[in-house]
């Protein structure tokens, strides 16, 4: 008889050990980055026609960094105050990925800067 208490004991020290140590191996899920650009203002736009022209390359650039274009429009309505001219959202599996991307697209980012008025900044998702 005290052989099956043991037996049955062993059993589920076992399982509750498995779940125990299957949680601790679950890795939590890590919050998105996202790379946002916000054009205000064009102020050179035969330069920002040249900024346009290097779109295919910059998405090159992100899935090489397993990036994801989310929006990439001319086109924003507001709701309340005034709308870019131009906004880009552009998800990363982390920061790391979202600043190598960034790094990697200097070209474009300086010809953006120099034909508009515009910010590009990280945002943290959910």
């Amino acid at each position: 008889m005290k052989i099956h208490y043991a037996v049955v004991f062993a059993i589920v020290a076992v399982l509750g050990l498995g779940a125990i140590v299957g949680r601790g191996l679950a890795a939590p899920a890590k919050a998105p980055v996202y790379v946002i650009v916000d054009i205000n203002e064009i102020t050179d736009a035969d330069a920002f026609k040249d900024v346009l022209k290097m779109g295919p390359a910059d998405i090159v650039e992100a899935k090489a960094a397993d990036g994801r274009f989310i929006a990439r429009t001319e086109n924003v309505t507001a709701l309340d105050g005034a709308a870019p001219k131009g906004f880009v959202i552009i998800a990363f599996d982390n920061a790391k990925k979202a600043r190598s991307f960034y790094d990697n697209t200097k070209a474009s980012n300086a010809m953006r800067m120099k034909a508009t008025k515009s910010r590009a900044f990280l945002v943290e998702g959910l």
